[in-house]
Protein backbone atom coordinates (compact mmCIF):
# COMPACT_ATOMS: atom_id res chain seq x y z
CA UNK A 1 0.00 0.00 0.00
CA UNK A 2 1.27 3.31 -0.81
CA UNK A 3 1.66 5.93 1.60
CA UNK A 4 2.86 9.90 1.90
CA UNK A 5 6.68 8.68 3.03
CA UNK A 6 6.49 6.32 -0.08
CA UNK A 7 5.19 8.93 -2.27
CA UNK A 8 6.57 11.80 -1.29
CA UNK A 9 3.05 13.79 -1.00
CA UNK A 10 3.47 15.42 2.27
CA UNK A 11 -0.04 16.28 4.38
CA UNK A 12 -0.99 19.40 3.54
CA UNK A 13 -0.37 21.68 6.99
CA UNK A 14 -2.12 24.72 5.65
CA UNK A 15 -5.11 25.71 3.64
CA UNK A 16 -2.81 26.81 0.34
CA UNK A 17 -0.79 23.14 0.55
CA UNK A 18 -4.39 21.47 0.77
CA UNK A 19 -5.82 23.37 -2.21
CA UNK A 20 -2.87 21.73 -3.89
CA UNK A 21 -3.46 18.34 -2.80
CA UNK A 22 -6.93 18.55 -3.32
CA UNK A 23 -5.97 19.67 -7.40
CA UNK A 24 -3.81 16.95 -7.79
CA UNK A 25 -6.36 14.34 -6.81
CA UNK A 26 -8.98 16.57 -9.57
CA UNK A 27 -6.22 16.71 -12.10
CA UNK A 28 -6.47 12.43 -12.17
CA UNK A 29 -9.82 12.44 -11.96
CA UNK A 30 -10.01 14.62 -15.11
CA UNK A 31 -7.19 11.96 -16.71
CA UNK A 32 -9.09 9.15 -15.82
CA UNK A 33 -12.37 10.52 -17.31
CA UNK A 34 -10.52 11.03 -20.49
CA UNK A 35 -9.97 7.26 -20.71
CA UNK A 36 -13.52 6.19 -19.17
CA UNK A 37 -16.85 6.79 -17.92
CA UNK A 38 -17.40 8.01 -14.22
CA UNK A 39 -19.32 4.56 -13.48
CA UNK A 40 -16.08 2.68 -13.91
CA UNK A 41 -13.98 5.11 -11.81
CA UNK A 42 -13.51 3.72 -8.35
CA UNK A 43 -11.88 5.51 -5.56
CA UNK A 44 -9.02 2.79 -5.18
CA UNK A 45 -8.53 3.73 -8.79
CA UNK A 46 -8.04 6.88 -8.20
CA UNK A 47 -6.03 6.69 -5.40
CA UNK A 48 -3.44 4.71 -7.41
CA UNK A 49 -3.43 7.26 -10.35
CA UNK A 50 -2.58 9.81 -7.46
CA UNK A 51 -0.03 7.32 -5.78
CA UNK A 52 -1.84 7.27 -2.44
CA UNK A 53 -3.65 4.83 -0.25
CA UNK A 54 -7.45 5.45 -0.14
CA UNK A 55 -6.83 7.20 3.48
CA UNK A 56 -4.67 9.61 2.31
CA UNK A 57 -7.65 10.60 -0.61
CA UNK A 58 -10.21 10.88 1.64
CA UNK A 59 -8.56 13.58 3.75
CA UNK A 60 -9.30 15.98 1.05
CA UNK A 61 -12.30 13.76 -0.60
CA UNK A 62 -14.94 11.89 2.00
CA UNK A 63 -15.84 9.74 -1.56
CA UNK A 64 -15.13 9.09 -4.81
CA UNK A 65 -18.41 11.51 -5.55
CA UNK A 66 -17.62 14.32 -3.79
CA UNK A 67 -14.49 14.45 -5.94
CA UNK A 68 -16.55 14.45 -9.23
CA UNK A 69 -19.49 17.27 -7.67
CA UNK A 70 -16.01 19.06 -6.74
CA UNK A 71 -14.90 18.86 -10.25
CA UNK A 72 -18.63 19.28 -11.92
CA UNK A 73 -18.45 22.59 -10.11
CA UNK A 74 -15.23 24.02 -10.63
CA UNK A 75 -15.68 23.25 -14.53
CA UNK A 76 -18.97 24.66 -14.81
CA UNK A 77 -17.89 28.35 -12.60
CA UNK A 78 -14.56 28.00 -15.61
CA UNK A 79 -17.28 27.38 -18.37
CA UNK A 80 -19.86 30.20 -17.15
CA UNK A 81 -16.25 33.13 -17.00
CA UNK A 82 -15.44 31.94 -20.57
CA UNK A 83 -18.41 31.97 -21.95
CA UNK A 84 -18.99 35.59 -20.58
CA UNK A 85 -16.28 36.25 -22.83
CA UNK A 86 -17.37 34.27 -26.05
CA UNK A 87 -20.65 36.41 -25.61
CA UNK A 88 -19.07 39.56 -25.24
CA UNK A 89 -17.06 38.53 -28.73
CA UNK A 90 -20.57 38.04 -30.55
CA UNK A 91 -20.82 41.75 -29.95
CA UNK A 92 -23.80 44.27 -28.37
CA UNK A 93 -26.73 43.09 -29.66
CA UNK A 94 -26.48 39.33 -29.52
CA UNK A 95 -29.82 37.44 -30.98
CA UNK A 96 -31.29 34.72 -28.93
CA UNK A 97 -30.92 32.61 -31.41
CA UNK A 98 -26.80 33.65 -31.42
CA UNK A 99 -26.67 33.63 -27.86
CA UNK A 100 -28.14 29.84 -27.92
CA UNK A 101 -26.19 28.92 -30.62
CA UNK A 102 -23.20 30.42 -28.75
CA UNK A 103 -23.77 28.57 -25.27
CA UNK A 104 -24.38 24.85 -27.21
CA UNK A 105 -21.25 25.66 -29.35
CA UNK A 106 -18.98 26.47 -26.54
CA UNK A 107 -20.56 23.66 -24.21
CA UNK A 108 -19.63 20.91 -26.88
CA UNK A 109 -16.43 22.06 -26.31
CA UNK A 110 -16.10 20.82 -22.77
CA UNK A 111 -16.60 17.23 -22.95
CA UNK A 112 -15.40 17.11 -19.48
CA UNK A 113 -18.68 19.45 -17.93
CA UNK A 114 -20.69 17.73 -20.45
CA UNK A 115 -20.31 13.79 -19.15
CA UNK A 116 -20.33 15.22 -15.48
CA UNK A 117 -24.02 16.93 -16.00
CA UNK A 118 -24.70 13.73 -17.85
CA UNK A 119 -23.66 11.52 -14.85
CA UNK A 120 -25.09 13.50 -12.25
CA UNK A 121 -28.72 12.24 -11.80
CA UNK A 122 -27.93 8.63 -13.09
CA UNK A 123 -24.64 7.87 -10.96
CA UNK A 124 -23.43 10.94 -9.05
CA UNK A 125 -26.18 11.50 -7.14
CA UNK A 126 -26.93 7.92 -5.74
CA UNK A 127 -24.96 6.35 -2.22
CA UNK A 128 -24.59 10.00 -0.84
CA UNK A 129 -25.66 11.57 1.97
CA UNK A 130 -27.91 14.08 2.44
CA UNK A 131 -25.07 16.31 3.92
CA UNK A 132 -23.07 15.43 0.62
CA UNK A 133 -25.87 16.23 -1.73
CA UNK A 134 -27.02 19.69 0.22
CA UNK A 135 -23.27 20.50 0.64
CA UNK A 136 -22.63 20.20 -3.52
CA UNK A 137 -25.77 21.41 -4.42
CA UNK A 138 -25.88 24.83 -2.44
CA UNK A 139 -22.78 25.83 -4.75
CA UNK A 140 -23.60 24.25 -7.77
CA UNK A 141 -26.95 26.23 -7.74
CA UNK A 142 -25.74 29.14 -6.64
CA UNK A 143 -23.18 28.76 -9.97
CA UNK A 144 -26.37 28.00 -12.04
CA UNK A 145 -27.47 31.28 -10.64
CA UNK A 146 -24.62 33.21 -11.98
CA UNK A 147 -24.74 31.51 -15.55
CA UNK A 148 -28.69 32.78 -15.48
CA UNK A 149 -27.43 36.21 -14.83
CA UNK A 150 -24.88 36.18 -17.75
CA UNK A 151 -27.64 35.04 -20.13
CA UNK A 152 -30.25 37.47 -19.10
CA UNK A 153 -27.77 40.35 -19.62
CA UNK A 154 -27.92 39.42 -23.43
CA UNK A 155 -31.04 38.57 -23.87
CA UNK A 156 -32.85 41.78 -22.31
CA UNK A 157 -36.20 40.14 -23.03
CA UNK A 158 -35.63 37.55 -20.68
CA UNK A 159 -36.96 37.73 -16.81
CA UNK A 160 -34.42 36.45 -14.28
CA UNK A 161 -36.64 34.01 -13.68
CA UNK A 162 -36.90 32.89 -17.31
CA UNK A 163 -33.36 32.55 -17.79
CA UNK A 164 -32.70 30.66 -14.73
CA UNK A 165 -35.22 28.11 -16.17
CA UNK A 166 -33.58 28.07 -19.55
CA UNK A 167 -30.23 27.01 -17.58
CA UNK A 168 -32.52 24.30 -15.87
CA UNK A 169 -33.26 23.26 -19.06
CA UNK A 170 -30.44 23.54 -20.63
CA UNK A 171 -28.90 21.14 -17.73
CA UNK A 172 -31.56 18.66 -18.82
CA UNK A 173 -30.87 18.83 -22.35
CA UNK A 174 -26.93 18.23 -22.06
CA UNK A 175 -27.28 14.99 -19.78
CA UNK A 176 -30.20 13.72 -22.21
CA UNK A 177 -28.28 14.24 -25.77
CA UNK A 178 -24.66 13.75 -24.24
CA UNK A 179 -24.34 9.84 -24.10
CA UNK A 180 -25.86 9.36 -27.25
CA UNK A 181 -22.96 11.52 -28.79
CA UNK A 182 -20.78 8.82 -27.45
CA UNK A 183 -22.27 5.31 -28.90
CA UNK A 184 -20.91 2.09 -28.46
CA UNK A 185 -18.43 0.49 -30.87
CA UNK A 186 -21.67 -1.84 -31.81
CA UNK A 187 -23.95 1.35 -32.30
CA UNK A 188 -21.65 3.49 -33.81
CA UNK A 189 -20.64 1.11 -36.86
CA UNK A 190 -24.56 0.62 -37.05
CA UNK A 191 -24.83 4.30 -37.64
CA UNK A 192 -22.83 4.02 -41.29
CA UNK A 193 -25.22 2.96 -42.87
CA UNK A 194 -27.16 5.59 -44.81
CA UNK A 195 -30.44 4.43 -43.93
CA UNK A 196 -29.52 5.51 -40.22
CA UNK A 197 -27.77 8.62 -40.77
CA UNK A 198 -30.36 11.03 -39.68
CA UNK A 199 -30.34 10.06 -36.48
CA UNK A 200 -26.71 10.69 -35.41
CA UNK A 201 -26.02 13.23 -32.93
CA UNK A 202 -24.30 16.59 -33.26
CA UNK A 203 -24.31 17.78 -29.54
CA UNK A 204 -23.99 21.66 -30.61
CA UNK A 205 -26.49 21.56 -33.62
CA UNK A 206 -28.71 19.43 -31.39
CA UNK A 207 -28.61 21.71 -28.49
CA UNK A 208 -28.53 25.10 -30.20
CA UNK A 209 -31.56 23.96 -31.61
CA UNK A 210 -33.75 23.12 -28.51
CA UNK A 211 -32.32 25.93 -26.30
CA UNK A 212 -33.61 28.25 -28.95
CA UNK A 213 -37.04 26.28 -29.12
CA UNK A 214 -37.30 26.57 -25.42
CA UNK A 215 -36.45 30.16 -24.92
CA UNK A 216 -38.69 31.33 -27.76
CA UNK A 217 -41.18 29.18 -25.56
CA UNK A 218 -40.43 30.70 -22.57
CA UNK A 219 -41.17 34.12 -24.12
CA UNK A 220 -44.21 33.26 -25.76
CA UNK A 221 -45.73 32.42 -22.59
CA UNK A 222 -46.17 34.42 -20.66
Amino acid sequence: MTDDRTTGFQRARSAEQREIRKQTILDAATQLLEEMPVGEISLRELSRRVGLSKTNVVRYFETREAVFFELLNRSLAQWTEDLAGELSAAGPAVTPETLTDTVARSLASRPLLCGLLSALGPELERNISAEAAREFKLVHVRLLGELADLLQRHIASLTWAEARELVSLMVVYTAGLWPFTRPSEAVAEALEDPALADTKVDFAVRLGRTLHVATAGLLSAR
